[in-house]
């Protein structure tokens, strides 16, 4: 029995509600030996207080040692093991601006780039190029046709854009091209399977064609491939924990997410506190709520500590009007770590803080990855948060006679 047959024969509905904040990335590490982290450096009344009424661990997105991406640390958040769905960037880019993915469709979620006149990437963001000045070199991109394959093309945000291919005989099993790194030149598309031959040539030929309309442009002259992926089956919220769930987030791949396991995306929101106001005006027509917050990820990605403690204490500081609300369970964790010293996602344990009026609170008052190794939730998997979320809200029945 898996956990999510065991949750439809126990879900209850009580009324009660449940927040879910995510700090994407929020883990990190201190600069240098014997410092602080940037959760232990940013100053959290809200998050403190907190924990004094809560309990807190360590959660691990996939598996020990293992860094994840995006949509495997949100899928173990969201309660499904991401060993066993899996769910390519480009299926999540695409759903989060709303596009419908058909059977026949390939997705692959691009970013602008730039590349010197060796061919070699030396901004693998293009500057962070803004919406404004990206959208329309997105659509540039259209004009692009290749035989028997219908092509769109649709902006995100910044550096970001959709790619869809649609056309027979299409797999979404392609490597990236993104090297992951600067100085050197973009990969090529490749196969990993027979089934997938077709689409990694259809991609090559979109590069080809897309390098030469972007040559010119000062930062955006040529962008790479991430996230290959055809359309993706899940189980909703509603059928697995009978709930009524909503999504408020900002960039559109944390909306997909959300979307692919049937939560409502609720409002625009373009910032935190905009969040906030959205997750009050809809307090009355769900159960559970997922917030995202990117910017933990962005300035951790960055190498930025400074601003990215200033971002914790950002979400630090919307954390009163939450309470206002009075949820049942409040939830703060992250999906994976992004500490500043690696630039990157990493492989730590998650800091995670519960509070319910019936859990079992530990004897921390602050929360931070110190704090967290010894806290009364211990180290446990990510994919088992909604259950205890389910339990503190008093939506599980009892397993067995």
């Amino acid at each position: 029995m898996d956990i999510h047959t065991l949750t439809r024969e126990l879900q209850l509905d009580n009324g009660s509600k449940i927040v879910m904040l995510v700090a994407d990335g929020l883990g990190g590490l201190p600069m240098q030996p014997g410092g602080l982290t940037e959760l232990e450096t940013a100053k959290t009344p809200h998050l403190d207080a907190l924990a004094s009424l809560g309990v807190q661990g360590a959660s691990i997105p996939v598996k020990p040692g293992i860094a994840p991406g995006s949509g495997p640390g949100h899928l173990a958040l969201f309660g499904y093991d991401p060993l066993r769905y899996l769910i390519g960037r480009g299926a999540l880019e695409a759903t989060g601006i709303g596009f419908e993915l058909q059977p026949q469709d390939v997705a692959i979620r691009c970013n602008f780039c730039t590349i010197d006149d060796q061919d070699r990437i030396t901004d693998r963001r293009a500057g962070r190029i803004s919406s404004q000045e990206s959208a329309p070199l997105a659509i540039s991109l259209r004009k692009i046709q290749i035989p028997g394959i219908e092509i769109f093309v649709e902006p995100v945000k910044e550096h970001r854009f959709v790619v869809v291919f649609r056309g027979e005989g299409l797999g979404g099993n392609v490597a990236d091209t993104d090297p992951q790194m600067t100085g050197v030149k973009a990969l090529e598309p490749v196969a990993q399977n027979p089934q997938s031959q077709k689409t990694a040539e259809v991609a090559k030929e979109f590069l080809r064609q897309a390098k030469s309309i972007l040559a010119g442009h000062p930062k955006a002259n040529f962008h790479t491939m991430r996230g290959f992926a055809a359309k993706p089956q899940l189980p909703s919220y509603q059928e697995v924990y009978g709930l009524r769930a909503a999504a408020i987030a900002v960039y559109p791949m944390y909306k997909g997410l959300a979307r692919l396991v049937g939560m409502d995306i609720v409002g625009n929101a373009q910032s935190l506190e905009e969040q906030i106001d959205e997750l009050a005006a809809n307090w009355d027509r769900y159960d559970f709520f997922f917030l995202h917050f990117k910017y933990t990820d962005s300035t951790g990605e960055d190498g930025n500590f400074s601003e990215k403690v200033a971002r914790i204490e950002e979400l630090d500081s919307v954390l009163g009007r939450i309470q206002k609300l009075n949820p049942n369970v409040l939830i703060v964790t992250g999906d994976h770590s992004t500490p500043s010293y690696l630039k990157s996602h990493s492989w730590h344990p998650v800091p995670t803080l519960l509070v319910s009026d019936c859990c079992r609170p530990d004897p921390h008052s602050t929360f931070n990855e110190t704090t967290c190794i010894t806290g009364g939730l211990g180290h446990f998997e990510a994919q088992y948060l909604m259950t205890l979320a389910l339990a503190n809200a008093g939506r599980l029945g009892k397993f067995g006679a």
